[in-house]
């Protein structure tokens, strides 16, 4: 068998040296990534965990197949061919990535309308990327002086095709048991090969840049379900079902053509509100805040394993995620009759801000795809102060401050916050709350620090809001994103050294204040979750309910007979009225499934 490897590289040794090019190309593209603009090398950065480097050259082996197909000259420039291509698409990679920190994929060519969200010049060319063509300068001196050669397969095309069919289906089947024995089995601790992450430049590394783009056009072809007609009836009817005939109560147009600004807060679960550690209040700003409030206290967070980005989606959708994966990654082009258009429709000028890349959980696609008129993503602030995974909570809502200045009104901004994530570690300068050491070393205190600077955060940005002169005119809707310290650390907050017990269930709420300096305080206890969010604001802005009844699967919880909301997890919150709502209320995650990946209201458009 040795000697039949060795013939075979030596017989062979372009197809092997191609291979290996390729891999090293592979490996500087990967190594460019996590450095400053993507725009040096570290190698050390360029694998998460142990890398399936043997899968990942078979997928290059596999590309290169093809090659046996041809006699000497025809393998030669076969070779020369598919590197080129290669070389010109990790190029347009990396371009692509130091804008919008994902990659290129099938999923551009058809949905042409969330390429390159940002709006920025794709061409960044950087000396580095000179690296990628330093082969062809060799093989160029090679061809000139004639040093190249091969062996020459003078057989018969017949036999050269079985030749490339077995190396092919060799090397692709190797890569396919490669993905059941890592991916589906798990049993390499610690690997993963073709399996999304949260982030691109995770996704790339683990599945390698041609792995990657292999996956991306199996998993692109054919995502959108095709909706039968029964289906089609199953969702009218759900949509019908949802809808209330009310009339109009004072609630509607209260807060009409004013500015919103959505603050969409990291981890802030609703036990924290009103409540004090060591004598002192874990959330003074907005406790102080639902003295012009509406104060939802019965909201439980609905996302799926899309967490924050969930929360875009049922805030500014009415639409619940989808059960199989995250949303924002797989189905970024869905059409919605979102928060965004129905501002817009009203004169709003609508904008959508992470500090963060366009590419993290893929937020940017989907907001282009809810009409926002602008994304502002990380490279529109500065990184002044950087706080656990990010550009701290003070400085983004500070530099928002200033950007609101010059911008339009009314306008609807929503806006993500990050220093409140997990694992909660805020530097001790920016420690606001005098805690016992050994609390404050426990997860619990440390999340009680994030959110108390999340707090100040938000008084600091409020008080420049006010120096604007805007303040008295905008509406804040504040929520948490989704739990923090029972959704993730259940087990390092059991012995908190806290000898209470109003911090210990895991109520699975977060709190939903809509603040305005004319609102006359009120606690409104209805059930309900982030579905809920889009009809209840829509409603107090002015916007009719015919404009989102029809697409919208939360309620309208200033005007509505329903006290019950449906979680993740199927549990369902608050008092049925009857066994008619019970099922409707189960239904609800297929409806989501068949609006979302079916595409229905482009569907229903066409």
């Amino acid at each position: 068998m040795k000697d039949f490897i060795k013939k075979f590289l030596f017989n062979n040794w372009l197809y092997v040296v191609m291979v290996l090019i390729i891999q090293g190309k592979s490996m500087l593209l990967l190594s460019m990534l996590r450095t400053e603009n993507s725009s040096s090398i570290n190698f050390a950065t360029m694998y998460f965990g142990v890398p399936a480097i043997g899968a990942h050259l078979l997928v290059i082996a596999f590309i290169f197949s093809i090659m046996f197909l041809f006699k000497y000259k025809g393998k030669i420039k076969s070779a020369m061919i598919l590197n080129l291509i290669i070389t010109l698409l990790f190029v347009a990679d990396i371009w692509y990535y130091r804008v919008n920190g994902t990659f290129l994929s099938l999923r551009h060519l058809l949905h042409p309308e969330i390429f390159n969200p940002i709006g920025k010049s794709l061409f960044n060319f950087r000396v580095v990327d000179l690296l990628f063509f330093i082969d062809f300068l060799v093989f160029f001196i090679l061809f000139k002086f004639d040093r190249i050669r091969d062996f020459k397969d003078e057989s018969k095309l017949s036999l050269r095709a079985i030749k490339t069919i077995v190396i092919a289906g060799l090397t692709l089947g190797i890569v396919l048991l490669s993905h059941y024995v890592i991916d589906i089995k798990g049993l390499i601790p610690g690997q993963s090969f073709l399996r999304l992450s949260w982030a691109p430049f995770q996704s790339f590394s683990d599945m390698s840049p041609l792995g990657y783009h292999g996956y991306d056009l199996f998993y692109f072809s054919n995502k959108n379900i095709d909706l039968t007609e029964e289906n089609i009836n199953e969702v009218e009817t759900w949509l019908n079902n949802n809808k209330e005939d009310l009339p109009d109560n004072e609630y509607f147009g209260l807060l009409k053509d004013k500015n919103l600004i959505a603050i969409q807060v990291e981890s802030l679960e609703n036990f924290v509100i009103n409540q004090k550690v060591n004598g002192q209040e874990i959330t003074p700003t907005l406790n102080k805040l639902l003295k012009n409030s509406l104060y939802f206290d019965n909201i439980y967070e609905q996302n799926n394993s899309g967490t924050s980005s969930d929360a875009d989606l049922m805030v500014n959708t009415s639409i619940f995620p989808i059960r199989s994966t995250s949303t924002f990654p797989t189905y970024p082009w869905t059409s919605y009759n979102s928060l965004q258009m129905l501002l817009n429709n009203k004169g709003y000028n609508t904008i959508s801000t992470h500090a963060e890349l366009p590419g993290s959980w893929n937020w940017a696609e989907p907001h282009k795809a809810f009409e926002a008129d602008k994304l502002w993503d990380i490279y529109e602030f500065e990184e002044d102060e950087i706080i656990g995974p990010g550009l701290s909570d003070e400085s983004y809502l500070r530099q928002i401050s200033e950007k609101l200045k010059t911008e339009s009104e009314p306008y609807y901004t929503f806006i993500a916050t990050l220093t409140s994530h997990g694992p909660f570690e805020i530097p001790d300068d920016k420690k606001l709350l005098d805690l016992p050491k050994e609390l404050d070393e426990n997860m619990l205190g440390g999340y009680f620090q994030s959110v108390r600077y999340a707090d100040e955060a938000i008084k600091l940005f409020l008080e420049e809001l006010d120096k604007n002169g805007q303040l008295d005119n905008t509406v804040i809707m504040i929520y948490g994103d989704h739990g923090g310290v029972h959704k993730f650390y259940e087990d390092e907050i059991k012995d908190a050294p806290l000898n209470e017990n109003w911090w210990q269930e895991n109520t699975k709420e977060i709190p939903f204040i809509i603040y305005n300096k004319d609102i006359k305080a009120e606690t409104i206890s209805k059930v309900g979750g982030q579905t809920d969010f889009l009809p209840t604001i829509s409603y107090l802005l002015g916007v009719d309910r015919k404009d989102f009844e029809n697409t919208s699967m939360g309620r309208v919880l200033v005007n509505t007979n329903r006290d019950a909301v449906i979680l993740n997890d199927g549990e369902i919150k608050g008092t049925l009225k009857d066994a008619n709502e019970e099922q409707h209320l189960k239904d609800t995650f297929k409806i989501a499934d068949y609006i979302i990946q079916g595409n229905y209201f482009k569907f229903l458009n066409k």
